[in-house]
């Protein structure tokens, strides 16, 4: 399964238009479980990528990567080159999510992909027909601006909840994406 995990705002953005996630460190982590399922292959957008890479300095610290990701295969969608952490299994992608699909899910094999961001890369996934379930970690803070969470419409009854409850001090929400047709 393709697995969309995030944190966000109440009011929907991901990120500051600067893409920084600072106003989500800033609230207490306390009972909170990130991503809290299992998952064999992860992928990010290049934003989202090279934030891990500065937040935990990894190209400095690559033994940190371990400690994030593991062995596990990240996918990083970019349309340029990026710095990889020494020791890290990261592949940079190139073009419509669409095209990778089959390499991804071979990568994952029965595991389940964990979309990590943005928005917009989680919005091709779902025009592929290819995003199973959204779970959101909606944190107690707005943003006026910023990215967003997923541009695109998406209407009940495509969207069927799983799950709703508190998470420290997020509210943890889960639906599963119903295909189209």
């Amino acid at each position: 399964m393709f697995i969309y995990c995030t944190a966000t705002t109440l009011n929907g953005y991901l990120a500051t238009p600067e893409h920084s996630l600072d106003w989500l460190l800033s609230i207490p982590a306390e009972g909170v479980t990130p991503g809290g399922f299992s998952y064999a292959a992860l992928v990010m957008g290049s934003h989202t990528y090279e934030w891990v890479l500065a937040q935990e300095n990894l190209l400095a610290q690559p033994e940190k990567w371990a400690g994030l990701y593991g062995d596990k295969p990240v996918f990083v969608f970019s349309s340029r080159d990026l710095p990889i952490s020494a020791g890290a299994d990261v592949r940079v992608l190139r073009g419509p999510v669409a095209e990778h699909l089959n390499t991804i899910r071979q990568a994952a094999g029965e595991g389940n992909v964990w979309l990590q961001g943005g928005g917009e890369l989680v919005g091709q996934f779902l025009d592929a027909g290819a995003l199973d379930e959204i779970i959101l970690d909606v944190a107690p803070a707005a943003l006026a601006t910023g990215a967003p969470l997923l541009p695109r419409e998406v209407l009940w009854p495509r969207l069927r909840l799983l799950e709703a409850r508190q998470s420290g001090e997020f509210a943890r929400l889960r639906w599963r994406v119903e295909r189209l047709g």
